[in-house]
């Protein structure tokens, strides 16, 4: 759960740094597709759907999280969050590879999924799993996981860093670390105690 919220702060704060990479990405496969340069116009809609089609990924995300952690529980739901992540970063990272910057706008689409997702499913996962005496402690795991993320994401975006134009789709890509240590090591984890009584009706595995 803390390396989904993880995976939310550094995928807020990546798009940043390569903006003028993807415009110029952007620019430049119009002008092969269609052989005329876009306008500027047409640039910013473009960076402007790249932008805030995270959102809408995340309202998404958000919407499926209560009927998916009680379909599934809280552990499967939050595993079943790094299908779009791991989608997400495989578009983002192969964009410029394949000529496509709507992969890049589907990419962001599938990421802001995932954030939604584990986002929601984080704070009742780690709530549920928590003792009486740290529950206040582990809550807050997801305010400081998102803060450790956006703090990732703009070193990663530094010039010295990935921050330039031969390495933006390894920036855009990089997504998939945190998603793929939990994928490693959340099955590892419990279920949640309050979904095996109430939701499976299993006393002895919450117990």
């Amino acid at each position: 759960g803390i390396t989904g919220a993880f995976h939310y702060g550094l995928q807020v704060s990546i798009i940043n740094s390569p903006a003028e990479y993807i415009q110029s990405f952007i620019r430049e496969t119009w002008l092969k597709r269609y052989g005329s340069s876009p306008s500027a116009e047409m640039i910013t809609l473009m960076w402007s759907f790249i932008v805030s089609i995270y959102s809408i990924g995340g309202l998404l995300g958000s919407s499926c999280a209560g009927y998916l952690s009680v379909r599934f529980g809280r552990k499967k739901a939050m595993l079943l969050a790094n299908i779009p992540a791991l989608l997400g970063a495989a578009l983002m990272g192969l964009s410029r590879l394949c000529g496509s910057f709507e992969m890049i706008i589907a990419g962001r689409l599938f990421s802001g999924v995932c954030g939604g997702l584990a986002q929601n499913v984080h704070i009742m996962y780690a709530g549920e799993c928590a003792p009486r005496n740290r529950r206040g402690l582990i809550a807050i795991t997801a305010s400081t996981s998102i803060a450790a993320g956006k703090f990732v994401g703009f070193a990663l975006g530094l010039r010295e860093v990935l921050g330039v134009e031969a390495l933006w789709p390894i920036l855009l890509a990089a997504n998939a670390v945190p998603v793929l240590v939990q994928l490693v090591t959340l099955p590892f984890f419990p279920d949640s105690p309050r979904y095996l009584l109430i939701d499976q009706k299993d006393k002895e595995g919450c117990i």
